[in-house]
């Protein structure tokens, strides 16, 4: 059973984009996320570009379909470009999925597949030293149990309780929770001990070697992963008033700085 997907094109149908000659904006979603997140951001880009959302296994529509690893969501996510018909395309990816978009861009490709022509990263790890790895394999597996079996809501107020979403309030976090809810289960746990930060590899070496652009976005209150883009050498956006989720928290500048990075392939 392939990923679920959804595909709007700049003229409103929903079809095929194998036609079109602008790239496709394909859009990868967090953990406990789907493909419709993106729905601010596509309103202000469907217009220009035909854009392509994909519900990750154990999210959304594809909360039945599982992931073995990395090389099998890589995998999937290459199945569904070929599915569409894609010749080119400007993977976005946010936290999880921005791993698994940095993933995809490193790993070798057929040649004549898709065309990957431009990467976004929006708050997505690099990878993690060896000598920390087994306390995040750890900290993943106790999140997984009580994805397993936990009341959602509860589980999910502790999830975002966590320093990465210190800029959340206390709306915004009780929002998170409602949206998130009726998301959570045993896929959720499966896709975290599968794409765990403790099993990727460290892949900023990677990027810097791709012949494409890559940018990377990133909220002004979120100190780690601004550190973490501030040290990487890829062209960055810090976005102002923005913690983690920057897409969420602040679309409307998510998208001017997406437009932005887009305006080389017009």
């Amino acid at each position: 059973m392939p990923l679920y997907s959804e595909c709007c094109c700049h003229t409103g149908e929903h079809a095929g984009v194998s036609h079109v000659s602008q790239p496709v904006l394909v859009f990868l979603h967090g953990l406990l996320g789907s493909g419709l997140d993106w729905a601010p951001v596509i309103r202000h880009c469907s217009s220009a570009y035909p854009c392509l959302t994909i519900d990750l296994p154990g999210h959304g529509q594809s909360r039945d379909i599982t992931a073995l690893g990395f090389d099998d969501v890589n995998q999937q996510i290459s199945d569904i470009l070929c599915q569409y018909g894609i010749r080119r395309y400007v993977l976005i990816g946010y936290s999880m999925g921005a791993r698994l978009g940095m993933y995809h861009a490193c790993m070798p490709r057929p040649a004549n597949g898709p065309t990957l022509v431009g990467l976004v990263l929006e708050g997505g790890h690099f990878g993690l030293p060896e000598s920390q790895r087994a306390a995040r394999l750890a900290n993943d597996e106790h999140w997984a149990q009580r994805f397993m079996v936990g009341p959602p809501e509860q589980v999910l107020s502790d999830w975002y309780q966590q320093p990465v979403f210190a800029s959340l309030d206390a709306a915004q976090r009780q929002y998170l929770i409602t949206q998130r809810r009726d998301l959570f289960g045993p896929g959720i746990a499966q896709m975290l001990r599968a794409t765990s930060l403790a099993k990727q590899p460290v892949l900023l070496a990677a990027l810097g070697e791709l012949p494409l652009p890559v940018h990377y976005i990133c909220g002004e209150k979120d100190a780690k992963f601004r550190a973490l883009a501030a040290s990487s050498a890829l062209e960055v956006s810090v976005i102002p008033a923005a913690g983690h989720n920057v897409h969420a928290e602040q679309p409307d500048l998510f998208s001017a700085a997406l437009a932005q990075f887009l305006i080389q392939f017009q």
